[in-house]
């Protein structure tokens, strides 16, 4: 073997340009629609409609973004209002979802109780339910425990993440019982194990199931159109999207596009931010 060679070296070297040929098309190609949706929410109306289709903005404008503005000061219920709501739900849903989901993880993977691997099995079916198959479910509940009209409306449904709870569980899995065991011979209780050995171990899937859960929150729908009268109690995202299809016109897509960055923006920072967590997650669940 050559020991002048590394496999994976700091600096370039000139064998890594075939794999930056290969690689350096498909980034492209992944990140057309990302420029196309920027791209889009500042065209000029004469650019949103022309023929043959623009990929890039020629004369760009914020034009959109103001029209969308002054559209939501005429609706009776402010634009800040729902960009309040939306922020305070995610924040509340991502934060139990992750608490949940993480010492529901802990229980399942190093706490021996009996019926632990009932829970697990109930948790990989629930996996395969999409939210359509439960949402009468879901609103005969809500109905019942009087929460119509309620910001709990928001979050319960969406608190419990199957997939997020799997893929922790799996993470957790590997974290050795050795050191487990090290910690509670020092005296320590499940609750210091859990916030002193666990989560500081499993950072890298706790990143990846927030990106999870908040995607899930941040673009839902059903829980203001179904669990909500009371329009000021609803979210930005039910707005964005009733503002686009009520105003399927000619004038209202410009609005669609601006409204189609402003949602999709949050979900790219926050990758943006915690991409190197979520790589080394996929890093990790590979090696076993």
């Amino acid at each position: 073997m050559n020991k002048g060679k590394k496999i994976n070296p700091k600096k370039f070297e000139p064998g890594q340009l075939k794999i930056i040929l290969i690689i350096l098309p498909l980034v492209i190609f992944m990140g057309m629609p990302i420029i196309f949706i920027i791209n889009h929410a500042f065209k000029p109306m004469e650019e949103l409609f022309a023929f043959p289709p623009t990929f890039f903005v020629k004369n760009a404008t914020m034009d959109n973004f103001t029209k969308l503005m002054k559209f939501s000061d005429t609706s009776g219920i402010p634009l800040a209002r729902y960009v309040f709501n939306s922020i305070l739900v995610t924040a509340l849903t991502v934060g139990l979802a992750l608490l949940l989901t993480t010492m529901s993880a802990f229980a399942l993977s190093k706490i021996k109780f009996k019926g632990r691997n009932l829970l697990t099995q109930i948790n990989q079916i629930a996996i395969m339910f999409v939210s359509t198959a439960v949402l009468i479910p879901r609103y005969l509940v809500i109905c019942q425990l009087h929460l119509v009209d309620n910001v709990l409306a928001h979050v319960l449904p969406l608190v419990a993440m199957p997939v997020a709870l799997f893929l922790v569980k799996q993470f957790v899995d590997q974290v050795p019982d050795s050191l487990l065991e090290a910690a509670y011979m020092d005296g320590a209780t499940d609750l210091d194990v859990y916030i002193k050995v666990i989560l500081p171990m499993i950072k890298p899937a706790i990143a990846t199931a927030s990106i999870l859960v908040f995607q899930q929150v941040w673009t839902n729908m059903e829980t203001s159109s179904y669990f909500f009268n009371n329009d000021s109690m609803k979210t930005l995202t039910f707005y964005m999207n009733t503002l686009v299809n009520a105003n399927n016109s000619v004038a209202g897509q410009g609005m669609g596009a601006a409204a189609s960055l402003i949602m999709f923006l949050p979900n790219l920072i926050l990758f943006i931010i915690l991409q190197n967590k979520v790589m080394n997650t996929m890093a990790s669940s590979g090696i076993k």
